[in-house]
């Protein structure tokens, strides 16, 4: 049998024309019979694959060969051979019988299945059952036949063998069906692209509104830190003034001078020119102007030179244009009095830091609280305020200043006179001290030795210390004027009693004898206190008794600080009755072994002259801030010590002490008025060690009759002999103060006393 050969294209004849295939309800267009498959070799047979990895004529020959009716075929023209082409139909071979189709409703086609080219039911004897015919897979034959038209496609059953050796149809293939792969839809894509700018352009929309609209403060001030300037407004410190309101220091602008030592090019030139000006010595200027490093190896880049320099003394530095030198803005303490209260006002540092006195005690009351200007400027050239820009001043708080109820005319006296009679007697230490006993204002506090504060570096500590609240001191005799006031509240003795007193009285053996001894002889009690009798004092306080004498001495102030207003003020100390030992009745009566100060004692007879109440001492009057308030200070603390019927009593008795014939406070006299006081003779007391020489006091008021002020002066002596230091200074210092106030002289003579009647 001879095979015609293949075509190319087996769809289109060699002539191009296209061929039509066997449709339903009528033939094919070819009259021959299909063209058999070609012969195995050449690239023209090639093979067609089925999923079962099989080739079609691997398959064809397995199976049991089929009969295939003859078409009649009218050639036109011989056919060309054509090229093979590799198909799969249906995704199986391509002579590989379909799948049965499902016939067509005759009411549809209007044709019978026999009339498709299908069969029928009767037709499939011998398969397993009557069914609709199954689909066919056919190859189609070559367009080579003449008729252009592709043979009609014919069923062929699926064919077995059974065990009988009958052939059997095949049953129908179960393929699982074929999903072709989803492949990216440009719709959801274009979808998916439009939502995500939708979405981006919506979140820079959001952002641009926030950054404009909403305040965003953080952003604003992001770049205005890059042009921010700020500038210190400095705070004045407040000043000190007296009651007056003279100024005792105050703060005036001055200008500090510093070094940047990298850019000093000659320090030895530089210091030698400097050193004139600023009062430094020279080698001092040159170590501050040398190179040296910081921690970490940082160069040193500014040295202060001078702090608080006149303004004129800068300019002048500044005329001298040496590189690395500069000026700045300061201040400095400027003390009109030099040595005017020193003692008092203390000192400030460098920085306007108070370090003694007041000025540490009141540190924070007259320091001030500097200001601040930010503002906006521009770079380089233009460098200055942009108008418009931002602009913010925390105004600069001056601090408050400080009137005292000091009166300067009346500080100046006392400070002279302290001094030149304490150094006349070749004295170290002394204090002297004014008071106004009816508000308790401390008018005058003098100190020996005193110092310039305008120049304090030169000057020791010791020299710089408030004598009045730091010289401990046993007082003394001025310290029976307790005793006696005491006896007076209590009822012990009257302005009248009259006792006899023996020279010596002893305490656990110990002698206690007076100066003026009254050979066992009556002695009154004014007698007593002129005559500074020691044994009657011990006699009054024997009948008081340890437990009272302690009392009447914390109730007029002794053992704790008064609270004045200078600091590390000394409390003094006295002793508890569980603490006394067999010589205490006999010591402490009399003035031992008892720790004061000057201005305790003199608070003491502040309070006898002000009819037995005492009030505390204080040396601020008021406080001024910085827009110019007065604000007062708390009221002073006071109490009822001795009712004022006795404290009238006690002011006669100790008149006598100035009185009385070669009384010990004779020397206290004032022509014109009537004082009342008392002497006494003590120890200094250093590390709770008695130090040489001895202490000696005056305490007095005047006028006795109607006191105003209580002035009391203590001196020490190393030598001795101090009792002609006290009277004499005491007497010029009250002579003053009540020609100072204009105090009127006393209308009546003193009492005639009798110390022996």
């Amino acid at each position: 049998m001879s095979v015609p050969p293949r075509t190319p294209d087996p769809r289109r004849d060699p002539s191009g024309a296209r061929r039509n295939p066997p449709r339903a309800g009528r033939p094919a267009d070819d009259d021959g019979p299909a063209p058999a498959r070609s012969g195995r070799g050449g690239i023209f047979e090639a093979q067609a694959y089925t999923p079962r990895g099989r080739t079609v004529r691997e398959q064809a020959r397995t199976r049991t060969p089929r009969a295939t009716p003859a078409k009649p075929v009218t050639p036109e023209k011989p056919a060309k051979p054509e090229q093979p082409t590799l198909r799969v139909v249906d995704g199986g071979r391509a002579d590989e019988p379909r799948a049965p189709r499902k016939a067509a409703s005759p009411a549809r086609t209007g044709a019978t299945p026999a009339a498709r080219g299908g069969t029928t039911a009767g037709a499939r004897s011998g398969t397993r059952g009557a069914g609709p015919a199954r689909r066919t897979t056919t190859t189609t034959a070559p367009r080579g036949d003449g008729t252009g038209r592709a043979p009609a496609r014919t069923p062929r059953p699926r064919t077995g063998t059974t065990k009988g050796g009958a052939t059997a149809p095949r049953p129908p293939l179960r393929r699982k069906p074929r999903t072709r792969p989803k492949l990216a839809d440009p719709n959801r894509r274009l979808r998916l692209g439009a939502f995500l700018a939708l979405a981006m352009f919506a979140c820079i929309g959001i952002r641009l509104v926030t950054l404009q609209v909403l305040p965003t403060p953080a952003y604003a001030d992001g770049g205005i830190q890059d042009r921010l300037r700020s500038v210190t407004l400095f705070a004045s410190r407040g000043g000190i003034y007296d009651r007056s309101g003279v100024p005792l220091t105050h703060s005036v602008e001055a200008r500090h001078v510093y070094a940047d030592p990298e850019m000093v090019e000659n320090a030895a030139d530089a210091a030698a020119k400097l050193s004139p000006l600023l009062g430094v010595a020279r080698s001092d200027l040159e170590k501050r102007m040398a190179k040296r490093k910081l921690a970490g190896g940082i160069p040193s880049t500014f040295s202060w030179l001078a702090r608080g320099v006149p303004i004129e003394k800068a300019q002048q530095v500044m005329a001298l244009n040496i590189a690395g030198i500069g000026i700045g803005r300061d201040e400095r303490r400027e003390i009109p009095g030099a040595d005017l209260a020193a003692n008092l006002i203390g000192i400030t540092g460098e920085d306007m830091t108070g370090l003694e006195g007041l000025e540490a005690r009141y540190d924070d009351v007259l320091r001030g609280t500097n200001g601040k200007h930010r503002f906006e400027a521009g770079n380089g050239e233009l460098d200055i305020p942009i108008s418009g820009g931002y602009d913010e001043v925390v105004p600069a708080k001056p601090g408050s200043s400080l009137t005292l109820t000091i009166d300067r005319d009346l500080q100046y006296e006392f400070q002279r006179s302290l001094s030149e009679n304490v150094l006349a007697r070749k004295g170290t230490v002394g204090a002297a001290i004014a008071i106004d006993i009816k508000t308790g204002e401390v008018l005058a506090q003098a100190s020996q030795p005193t110092y310039n504060a305008a120049d304090w570096e030169k000057y020791s500590a010791v020299d710089r210390e408030d004598a009045a609240t730091s010289f401990i001191v046993d007082p003394g005799s001025v310290h029976k004027a307790i005793i006696f006031g005491a006896g007076l509240e209590e009822g012990v003795i009257t302005p009248k009693t009259v006792w006899k007193i023996p020279n010596t009285i002893y305490k656990a053996g110990e002698p206690y004898s007076d100066t003026h001894p009254a050979g066992n002889k009556k002695m009154s009690m004014a007698g007593a206190l002129a005559y500074s009798s020691n044994v009657t004092t011990i006699k009054v306080a024997d009948k008081l008794g340890a437990q009272r004498v302690y009392d009447y001495q914390l109730k007029f102030g002794l053992g704790k600080a008064t609270g004045e207003g200078m600091p590390g003020e000394a409390p003094g100390h006295v002793l508890p009755p569980d603490e006394w030992n067999g010589t205490s009745p006999g010591s402490i009566p009399i003035g031992h072994s008892v720790d004061v100060t000057p201005l305790q004692m003199a608070a003491v007879y502040a309070t006898i002259a002000n009819d037995g109440k005492w009030v505390q001492p204080h040396l601020i009057k008021d406080t001024v801030t910085g827009d110019g308030r007065h604000v007062a200070p708390p009221a002073p603390e006071t109490r009822q010590v001795i009712s004022p019927q006795h404290a009238a009593e006690l002011r006669y008795l100790m008149e006598a002490v100035t009185t009385i014939p070669d009384a010990t406070g004779v020397s206290g006299r004032i022509k014109g008025y009537r004082v009342a006081g008392k002497t006494g003779t003590g120890k200094r007391v250093v590390d709770g060690e008695y130090a040489p020489g001895d202490v000696a006091s005056f305490i007095g008021m005047a006028p006795a009759e109607a006191p105003r002020y209580v002035v009391a002066v203590f001196a020490y002596t190393p030598g001795g002999g101090g009792g002609d230091v006290a009277g004499p200074a005491f007497r010029e210092m009250m002579q003053y103060t009540l020609q100072h106030y204009r105090v009127p002289p006393s209308t009546k003579s003193a009492p005639k006393y009798t110390a022996f009647p």
